[in-house]
């Protein structure tokens, strides 16, 4: 089935109703026009020729003070160097870049990037040349004919189509204008795709799908992305297109349906005295197609939307609290894209209303500028260059390129990745997973450092923040900490998070095999695969572990700080720390007898003091002697490295404290437990002691005995 003939009138898609009816420019015409005007010869000077005069229109209708001399000299060029040049089709090659330039104009494009667009094949296609364009039309129009210019397949093979689209990515990453350009220029060819081969038409359409959707869709070119979906859809699931398409022709009432909800919320709106335009949006293919799988049988109001159009930002929620005052709301339906914008810039309210008779209307609302948007995406932006001085450090980046100061943070982490792909497969098949990607979430820098939040896929995890904002200096990462707790590397991290990456002091820390099953992003992949390559050993299987639960060092006897107890003048046979919680002075301490007539020593907030008095023990009181030293139990909360557990009795011997004793648990999800009975020469140094342990590389928590162990 063609592509030129799965786009019907009669089942208008959202460009078609953004255009309010206009008919689609008849390409037959458009080639008689520009023949006509080669053998005319050049068009007077006060007028451009017929043939680009319906460019001109749609370009005034956004722009009426549009200077549109150089668009007819633009055309001059592109029809004489085409000349001679026929499509597939049979029309002149002139009617494919003035059909993308409509495609352009009629979203809102500026001068530059329609004159680049009516050039865009000519120095791949004809003998003009980029410096011959430099010269005519100025750097901005060279850059972007340069960007869309397809690599020479006889230097790259089968090479040339990744490298071709990561010529234009990195070229989009200077200006997102080049990637306007190659998807209007797309979706004129897929309008037109009905005369090639059906195995060619299906391996355009598969990448289309695969990538230029996406990127029409990370761009919010909307008005774009909707009609390159119906003709992919015609083209790689004609049955189901053929159903879809069936199911529209089977209910010609729906606007009628859409039609009466849309009169009852214009009349509540002017009631409430809100200037507000209410239309009627019908669904194209694809959604339709969705909302059949979703929900089922449809009826009326299923096959559109209304879409209420006002002024200001808050009319859209005086808007909101007006239908869900007068209409019975679907809470389910209610997204706020305004107050939280998507990531290619769509900005608006969704809804749905339950009518009084029944029917249920999906509603979005939004203002004009944000509509505007919604459907061109960065095409409405227009020169994202202008207001900037050219001599500027924002305009250019320290090696030369242009930096474009609207660029999304995808495309930046993109940008960044496929530097380290210099292989073409892995760019393609990095490339299309990425894309594959159809959410972002937004997680917040614990450490508040610029730039303070991360952009990342959703369902990415603690290892993809890790190198998207460390690079391979994510490799000695041991942990993170999730909103204020501590998290494996494998959490996957939820839109809002605050995150803090956890990162080893040594090179000879890596990334592990197992990181690979949590990473989602390219750039994580990536470098995690190079290091794994260039550290083969690490990739080994670990040898098998010693079952003993646990490692032991000898205790040390000594005695620790000096204790007294009174005991009425009786003597007690010893007064001694309680090994639970081992207090050290000047903490405040309670006593109690046990068999022997000896006194242990408790931290008044021990669970053990309850624990005494629950069976009925009576306090003895006890104080802190004059002797500095003392014996206290800590706790390191570390991740498991090489040679940790000796970096930590260095840090402790360095303070002059002598082990007493210690336990090491076995890891768990590479976390380690360290347990420490110390003898401190002076207790007045514990506080230095334990902050030096939590300097020590993999160690993220120092504490005294843990109340579960019985201290407080």
């Amino acid at each position: 089935m063609s592509a030129e003939a799965t786009n019907p009138e009669a089942a208008p898609t959202d460009v078609t109703v953004r255009r309010r009816g206009r008919a689609r420019i008849d390409l037959r015409r458009l080639g008689r026009a520009a023949l006509l005007n080669a053998t005319a010869g050049p068009a007077p000077r006060d007028r451009l020729p017929d043939a680009i005069s319906h460019v001109a229109e749609a370009h005034r209708a956004h722009h009426p003070e549009a200077d549109l001399t150089v668009l007819g000299r633009a055309y001059v060029l592109a029809e004489s160097s085409h000349r001679g040049q026929f499509r597939k089709s049979g029309e002149p090659y002139i009617t494919h870049p003035l059909a993308v330039t409509l495609i352009l104009a009629e979203l809102g494009a500026e001068t530059t990037t329609l004159t680049a667009s009516l050039l865009h094949d000519t120095v791949e296609d004809t003998e003009v040349t980029l410096d011959q364009v430099r010269r005519e039309f100025g750097d901005e129009v060279a850059y972007l004919v340069d960007g869309v210019t397809k690599v020479e397949k006889i230097d790259y093979g089968a090479a040339a189509e990744p490298e071709t689209f990561r010529k234009m990515l990195v070229a989009t990453g200077s200006d997102v204008r080049v990637m306007s350009i190659k998807l209007a220029d797309r979706l004129h060819n897929m309008r037109t795709l009905g005369v090639m081969r059906p195995e060619k038409q299906a391996r355009i359409a598969k990448v289309t799908r695969d990538v230029l959707i996406p990127l029409a869709e990370r761009l919010g070119v909307q008005a774009l992305k909707t009609e390159l979906e119906d003709l992919v859809f015609a083209i790689l699931h004609p049955e189901e297109y053929g159903t879809t398409r069936a199911l529209i022709a089977d209910n010609p009432g729906a606007d009628d349906a859409l039609g009466a909800v849309a009169e009852q919320v214009t009349a509540v709106l002017r009631e409430a005295g809100i200037g507000a335009e209410v239309l009627v949006r019908p669904r194209h293919f694809v959604s339709v197609h969705r909302a059949r799988l979703k929900r089922g049988e449809l009826r009326g109001c299923d096959f559109g939307r209304l879409l209420v159009l006002v002024a200001e930002d808050a009319d859209c929620y005086a808007v909101l609290g007006e239908l869900h005052t007068c209409f019975t709301p679907v809470i389910s339906e209610f997204k706020d894209f305004i107050a939280a914008p998507k990531f290619n810039l769509y900005q608006s309210l969704h809804t749905a209303i339950a009518a009084p008779d029944g029917a249920v209307a999906e509603v979005l609302i939004r203002t004009h500028r944000m509509h505007k948007v919604a459907e061109a995406g960065v095409v409405a932006l227009g020169n994202p260059h202008v207001g900037q001085e050219s001599d500027t450090a924002g305009s250019q980046a320290d090696d030369g390129e242009r930096v474009d100061p609207t660029r999304p943070g995808w495309l930046s982490r993109l940008l960044d990745w496929q530097q380290s792909a210099p292989d073409p497969d892995t760019f393609w098949t990095s490339l299309r997973a990425d894309l594959a990607e159809d959410d972002e979430i937004t997680v917040f820098r614990a450490d508040g450092s610029a730039p303070g939040t991360i952009s990342l896929p959703a369902g990415a995890s603690c290892v993809d923040a890790a190198y998207a904002q460390h690079g391979e200096a994510a490799h000695t990462c041991l942990g993170a900490r999730v909103n204020g707790r501590l998290a494996p590397l494998s959490t996957v991290l939820g839109d809002g998070d605050t995150v803090q990456l956890l990162l080893a002091q040594d090179a000879v820390s890596g990334p592990s095999p197992e990181w690979l099953d949590h990473a989602r992003t390219p750039a994580a992949r990536i470098a995690i695969t190079g290091w794994l390559r260039a550290h083969p050993e690490s990739a080994a299987p670990p040898a098998p572990t010693d079952p003993r639960p646990q490692v032991s060092i000898p205790a040390d006897r000594r005695s620790g700080a000096e204790l007294h107890a009174d005991l009425d003048g009786e003597q007690p046979a010893a007064v001694r720390p309680a090994g639970c919680c081992t207090p050290v002075p000047p903490d405040e301490i309670t006593g109690f007898r046990v068999r022997g007539g000896s006194v242990t020593v408790h931290r008044a907030r021990c669970s053990a003091v309850d624990a005494m008095r629950g069976l009925g023990r009576e306090p003895v009181t006890v104080r802190w002697g004059d002797t500095p030293q003392g014996r206290v139990t800590l706790v390191a909360e570390s991740f498991g490295r090489p040679g940790l557990l000796a970096d930590l009795t260095e840090a402790i011997a360095t303070f002059g404290a002598a082990v007493v004793s210690a336990n090491v648990e076995p890891p768990s999800e590479q976390r380690v437990r360290h347990t420490y009975t110390l003898h401190l020469p002076d207790v007045t140094g514990l506080a230095a002691l334990m902050r030096a342990m939590r300097d020590v590389p993999g160690v993220y928590d120092v504490s005294r005995a843990h109340p579960s162990r019985g201290a407080s």
